[in-house]
């Protein structure tokens, strides 16, 4: 029986926990070989989605070193996997979205003349800055690519108007709701207590997010005062601000919203406490990319803390709002949701364009039906 040789490769928390219900899928066809390689690009956020998902790497690059450079993780990423793939000699390598070890993948695979597939392919901003350097990251890869794993038709549509054959693009629907699956529960306890004192059926409580590097500086003090601003407005929110460690984004929250009564901030979540949070709260704000479809899934309104989003099918589903990094703006569309409730029944009853829970089947049936393996059945997702 032919058998695929394949590696999937990721070194981050977003890409692991959507790489994560696909590697568990993988390993379960018996045509497919699957190993797993981490680069560790972000060691310890990694290694909290690898022991939810109960995945063992098979390679471990630890390639994070303190204050890395975009060009210190692609040159560590390329020289890492020239072995492995010398070694290994897989079919298939298959990375993920849009971070510097996916572009560094493809490119390491196209030296070796290995075949591509690229989850989450298609989405763009057409701006090469915004988000930078994710927008070049998966135009990059996507011209590396030779399966392209689009999550949407929109994304489909990307690829088609950039010359990317039809017969090489697979609309799957994204495997992010493949992985809410494993970690979303009823009656949900936190580890972390002070969630666990909240009280979520009488009060609002918003979940931010806020973090991107095109936010730094100027964007990150933006939503911070606004946020102070919808809390001092409305008595009834609270808001639960997950900080990101970078000192950059952190001195700035916490010298602006720290001891501001009813505004929480804590350290960065794992996987299975922030899909719980989210699940809880009355609604989230974001420049989180994953977040913007993952809410949704759970009927949560969006306010995307960005400019541009490479998302627009949820915002023409009614899913999310792009609010940018205008103080103004973001208070106005906030208490907008706060106080006028057919509004937030509107965004919270939208139907999630992102998927049925399914993406990670579809894929591997492409998978199969690409190397022409008889029992590969695809069926595009709507």
């Amino acid at each position: 029986m032919k058998k695929i040789k394949s590696i999937a490769i990721f070194g981050t928390r977003p890409e692991a926990i959507k790489m994560a219900p696909l590697v568990k899928e993988l390993g379960n066809i018996e045509n497919i070989e699957n190993k797993v390689c981490v680069t560790a690009q972000h060691r310890q956020m990694l290694d909290q989605v690898l022991e939810l998902f109960k995945i063992e790497p098979d390679f471990d690059l630890n390639i994070m070193k303190s204050k890395q450079t975009l060009t210190g993780i692609t040159t560590r990423v390329l020289q890492g996997l020239e072995n492995i793939f010398d070694e290994e000699k897989p079919n298939l390598v298959i990375v993920h979205g849009d971070t510097t070890t996916t572009f560094a993948g493809a490119l390491a695979a196209f030296y070796k003349k290995i075949a591509v597939g690229h989850v989450e392919a298609g989405l763009r901003t057409y701006d090469k800055y915004f988000p930078f350097p994710e927008e070049m990251n998966r135009k990059l890869t996507g011209a590396i690519a030779d399966l392209h794993f689009a999550p949407t038709t929109g994304s489909k549509n990307n690829l088609l108007k950039e010359g990317v054959p039809e017969n090489k693009i697979f609309v799957t629907g994204n495997t992010v709701i493949d992985a809410m699956n494993f970690t979303v529960e009823k009656g949900y306890v936190f580890n972390n207590n002070e969630l666990n004192q909240i009280d979520y059926d009488n009060r609002k409580i918003i979940m931010v997010t806020a973090h991107r590097r095109e936010n730094w500086g100027r964007g990150i003090r933006n939503i911070c005062n606004a946020l102070k601003r919808i809390v001092q407005d409305n008595a009834e929110v609270e808001v639960i601000y997950l900080v990101h460690l970078n000192p950059i984004v952190k001195d700035v929250v916490y010298k602006i919203l720290d001891h501001i009564p009813r505004i929480h901030l804590l350290p960065p979540l794992d996987t299975k406490e922030t899909h719980n949070l989210m699940n809880k709260c009355y609604m989230v704000m974001t420049d989180s990319g994953g977040l913007q479809e993952e809410a949704p899934h759970l009927g949560k309104p969006v306010l995307v803390l960005r400019n541009v989003t490479e998302r627009p099918e949820a915002v023409e589903a009614g899913t999310v709002k792009l609010a940018g990094t205008d103080e103004d703006n973001i208070v106005k569309l906030a208490n907008e949701l706060i106080l006028d409730q057919d509004e937030y029944n509107v965004m919270s009853r939208a139907i999630n364009p992102y998927g049925d829970g399914k993406a990670s089947g579809r894929i591997a049936a492409a998978i199969l039906q690409y190397f022409n393996i008889e029992s590969g059945e695809y069926k595009e997702f709507q």
